[in-house]
């Protein structure tokens, strides 16, 4: 009869949870309750766990691999100084026991202390047999939340001599490179890695995302081509193909490949919001709403197939439509100002004028104060004829930006226009003085008051000095 490891565990496990419901006591042997035990810390069963570990240590007072997980136990519940007790006692008991500066070492890694965690899990490493490639990843893992990527990658590449098929381990190494921004030290290194584990379509796929961030994109499709010979139902290799296909201007096939992801499985939101661009951008408008509205149905909190929907229903002149998402977006979230400002916008193209003001106003209250803003909302007082409001926004404006001919332009208009020569000639010499190439603006938004005889005085007057 075959043994079954994995079978053993479940009928273990069985027999445990059975005991729990009634008063009995069953005894187990000291291998059995550690694989119970782990298994129940793996999957975050601390109640279970913590049962388990007080029959163990009951039955097994003395058994320090029993002893271990309750130190664990310790560390996950963020019991230091107990766990700090109890490993410092098994340290005395078995001091060339490797497993016990493993868990010193976490304990020290869950309290920052990741340079001593480090010397801690290089001793274990000394203790052990062979290279542990669970010891080496843990060190390699230490050196990451320094931010020493030089050295993480070093112990992960170590790891990976060792396992070859341990797919964590690769996305750690492609991980340290990107974060040295080794790229193509990276696409070398899979290279290598794909010569002697050619059917790894995560290496494929790994190298396929190191091409498109150095914009080879027919390099990319052709690795995510193979990842797809390896493993027909790959979503992401189908999903990042899509990307590199958009970005060599392949709409229609990037549409087919998310599609394809989408009948493996339930598409995100995010991949209907992308059929979606790509449909809006071969103009199929028809197409393109629809698979916005697929994503907003997904994810109604999602804001990027909100604002595509209402910007591409502004094109079509269908406000009432464009207005509908806007809202949705401002029920989502009220303070962001992005959204108030695409609001404000839509009411411009109505147009509704007070209300178009009203957002750019909440945009400003919002905290944004980019200049575009306060000329937006200053040409929306003026196309509503609130020319004092239009020229108090501009001032304000011009405590945060000086003096710029944007704003003396349009100041110089409105004082015209509200019977101040004096102010409008002032404004206007200025904006000549700093820009005199962007007269066209006033051209363009004052054209009966560039045609007046004073002003084309002041302009010569500028032109002569």
């Amino acid at each position: 009869m075959d043994f079954n490891p994995e079978e053993n565990l479940y009928t273990s496990i069985e027999r445990f949870e059975r005991m729990l419901k009634t008063d009995n006591v069953y005894f187990f042997d000291s291998q059995e309750f550690e694989n119970i035990i782990k298994y129940y810390l793996d999957h975050a069963q601390i109640n279970l766990a913590k049962k388990a570990l007080v029959l163990a240590m009951s039955q097994h007072p003395d058994t320090s691999s029993i002893q271990l997980l309750q130190a664990e136990l310790f560390i996950i519940q963020d019991k230091f100084e107990k766990a700090v007790q109890l490993l410092d006692t098994l340290t005395h008991i078995e001091p060339n026991n490797e497993d016990i500066y493993i868990q010193k070492a976490l304990l020290l890694s869950k309290k920052e202390q990741h340079l001593e965690a480090i010397e801690l899990l290089k001793k274990a490493l000394k203790l052990a047999e062979n290279d542990d490639t669970d010891v080496l990843s843990l060190i390699g893992m230490e050196f990451m939340f320094l931010d020493d990527f030089a050295n993480a990658l070093a112990y992960f590449k170590r790891c990976i001599r060792i396992d070859t098929e341990d797919d964590t381990l690769l996305h750690n190494v492609v991980y340290c490179f990107n974060m040295l921004n080794r790229q193509q030290d990276s696409i070398n290194y899979l290279n290598k890695y794909i010569n002697n584990n050619p059917y790894s379509e995560i290496a494929w796929h790994q190298l396929g995302l190191q091409y498109a961030q150095l914009n080879r994109h027919y390099d990319a499709i052709r690795s995510y081509e193979y990842a797809l010979l390896v493993d027909e139902f790959f979503i992401g290799a189908y999903v990042e193909k899509a990307k590199s296909l958009e970005a060599i201007y392949r709409n229609e096939e990037a549409i087919e490949n998310y599609l394809l992801s989408v009948k493996i499985d339930d598409a995100s939101a995010f991949v209907y919001f992308k059929i979606a661009e790509n449909y809006r951008i071969l103009k199929d408008f028809d197409n393109a709403i629809k698979y916005y509205l697929e994503s907003i149905e997904q994810d109604p909190y999602l804001d990027k197939p909100l604002i595509a929907l209402s910007e591409l229903y502004l094109e079509q002149n269908n406000f009432r439509k464009a207005i509908y998402y806007l809202n949705k977006l401002i029920d989502i979230n009220d303070e962001n100002p992005k959204y108030w400002k695409l609001f404000a916008k839509a009411n411009l193209k109505i147009p509704f004028y007070k209300e178009a003001a009203k957002s750019f106003e909440k945009c400003i209250q919002l905290g944004d104060r980019n200049l575009n803003t306060y000329l937006d909302l200053a040409d929306t007082h003026f196309l509503n004829a609130d020319f004092n409001e239009a020229i108090k926004v501009l001032l304000e404006a011009e405590i945060y930006y000086g003096n710029q001919s944007q704003i003396d332009y349009r100041l110089s208009g409105y004082y015209f226009r509200t019977g101040s020569p004096m102010l409008g000639k002032k404004h206007l010499l200025n904006a000549l003085n700093h820009d005199s190439s962007n007269y066209k603006l006033f051209k363009s938004m004052f054209p009966s008051i560039h045609h007046s005889k004073m002003v084309k005085n002041i302009v010569l007057e500028f032109q002569n000095l």
